[in-house]
């Protein structure tokens, strides 16, 4: 088990109705700040009138910019930027889910800085400061409001790439389970998708002496594995939205981190994906992550066994370790497909012709991984592996 240090400030305000304190909660760090949030969605619900009239009975002043996208752009990142600095904004308040929040963790880096945003995402300057950030949280996925992560998509050569500073951490996130009651059954599924590959990426460690975040990992990942098909049959399932929802924040505020270190070469490869083809992230990592085990599974096969066992409750009868090893893999592949999500490139109408692009953007700072160290041909044997 390695040292660690862990700090994990962002105050989660939990359950029914709980967008009411958001204006409460704001006037603790502003009166005047950026409301950004999605498309319509949140409107057609009511939480964003719901949202307004707490901030109003505060008298909170705000400035609206909306249109994220899934993927989200640096474009209206920049947008927004030049919005903060014309009106002498100083908080942002996210409504929405991973897209929204990350936009908003990107203008609150960009607006300190005199030079361009991209340079943090590009590797080329690392973020001093940041403007503060607060979410209502709509969808749980992205686990990004309580993370020290963002993801943003530049048109630019579509690429996807991301920054992990403390300094980015939301303030506060507000979660109300029942504003997931009308979540698209397949956004549903991508948010599930997404929650168990950030417990999957932390699980899969070459660190020794980690039991205790072994089990943590392990219970994160049957709550999700447990709830999301009764959410599926029954949207208004509190409880079990609930538990999905606290699951995709603990999945990635670094708690199941501590004492080990992670691998991200699945995230790195779908971002690829998502950053061209522009499909959810969560269906791409439902397609990555199963041949991302498959072709690794050798080098620690006793890790694998252990994920088939103590998750997916595979009998340890099978006649030979690779057998059980395999079996969970198969489990969650099995998992994904029922659900409703791809689980080949074919599925999500993604062809052959740009896997070598891929590939090599996907390694240009270097291999990915820390798991298995990957090289521009090993993510290219992955790709290939689930093209059909």
């Amino acid at each position: 088990m390695r040292d660690f240090e862990f700090l994990s400030p962002t105050k989660i305000i939990f359950g029914r109705n709980s967008e009411a304190k958001v204006g409460r909660e704001v006037k603790n760090y502003s009166r005047k700040i950026l409301l950004h949030y999605g498309k319509g969605s949140i409107i057609r619900t009511g939480l964003y009138d719901r949202v307004v009239k707490s901030l109003k009975e505060e008298g909170i002043d705000f400035i609206e910019l909306g249109g994220v996208q899934p993927n989200p752009r640096v474009s209206l990142v920049r947008e927004g930027i030049e919005i903060c600095r014309k009106n002498g904004i100083n908080f942002i308040l996210a409504i929405g889910g991973g897209s929204v929040i990350d936009s908003s963790k990107a203008i609150a880096v960009g607006v300190p800085y005199s030079g361009d945003v991209w340079d943090f995402y590009a590797g080329k300057m690392e973020p001093k400061t940041a403007l503060p950030v607060g979410v209502v949280l709509t969808i749980p996925a992205a686990g990004s409001e309580a993370s020290k992560s963002s993801v943003i998509t530049n048109e630019d050569g579509w690429y996807k790439r991301s920054i992990n500073t403390e300094i980015i951490r939301p303030r506060f996130a507000i979660m109300n389970p029942e504003v997931t009651f009308t979540l698209p059954p397949y956004q549903t599924a991508c948010g599930a998708a997404d929650i168990m590959a950030h417990v999957m990426e932390r699980y899969f460690t070459n660190d020794k002496g980690v039991n205790f975040t072994d089990r943590l990992c392990e219970a994160t990942l049957k709550t999700v594995i447990y709830n999301v098909p009764i959410v599926l049959k029954k949207p208004d399932d509190y409880d079990a939205r609930a538990q999905i929802m606290w699951a995709s924040t603990i999945a990635h505020n670094d708690l199941l981190s501590t004492g080990r270190t992670g691998d991200w070469a699945s995230h790195g490869i779908e971002h690829e994906l998502s950053g061209i083809y522009d499909i959810p992230h969560g269906a791409g990592l439902a397609i990555v992550f199963p041949a991302w085990m498959r072709y690794v599974y050798k080098h620690n096969i006793e890790r694998f066994i252990q994920f088939a066992i103590n998750v997916w409750n595979v009998e340890p009868n099978f006649e030979s370790p690779e057998r059980i090893a395999l079996e969970g893999v198969e489990r969650l592949k099995r998992f994904f497909k029922d659900i409703g999500l791809p689980t080949s490139l074919s599925e999500a109408n993604i062809g052959e012709d740009r896997l070598e692009e891929m590939a090599t953007k996907a390694t240009e700072r270097g291999e990915l991984g820390e798991f298995v160290k990957l090289k521009k041909e090993d993510v290219l044997n992955i790709l290939r592996s689930v093209l059909k």
